[in-house]
């Protein structure tokens, strides 16, 4: 349930093609907020400040080799509304790991991308649920 302030939102955001700003966009137009092409038309601006997914190296082998990763994704975010703001900045970062097979190279690299889209759906989440307490 998102907040009657929030009716028309606009989201600026840095890349509208990333995977927390398509999914952020989905669910809020499923909870019945109408997003705007500008802040003007707007009754709250959600700004996405910081928007990265990445990976880093967990373990090797002992011939060096990469065996397990942890895919991360961070977002740093506020919401204002007409009279000011409705959310201070929030930081928030979620992580999964994963193990890596060298001879499965193809299939490890959509395990990887579907934990990305799992990571920003759980983003997504928790966002809802703080919009929730405004």
């Amino acid at each position: 349930m998102t907040p009657a302030s929030m009716e028309r939102t606009f989201i600026a955001a840095g890349d509208r093609y990333s995977l927390f700003y398509r999914e952020l966009r989905a669910r809020l137009q499923e909870a019945g907020v109408q997003i705007v092409d500008t802040a003007g038309e707007s009754t709250a601006t959600f700004s996405i400040l910081y928007d990265e997914t990445d990976q880093r190296v967990l373990s090797v082998s002992a011939r060096n080799v990469p065996t397990e990763y942890e895919v991360y994704y961070t977002i740093q975010y506020a919401i204002d509304g007409l009279d000011g703001r409705l959310l201070e900045i929030q930081d928030l970062t979620v992580t999964r790991n994963y193990t890596y097979d060298s001879r499965l190279v193809l299939g490890k690299a959509r395990e990887e991308e579907l934990l990305r889209e799992a990571i920003a759906k759980d983003l997504v989440r928790i966002v809802l649920k703080q919009i929730s307490t405004l």
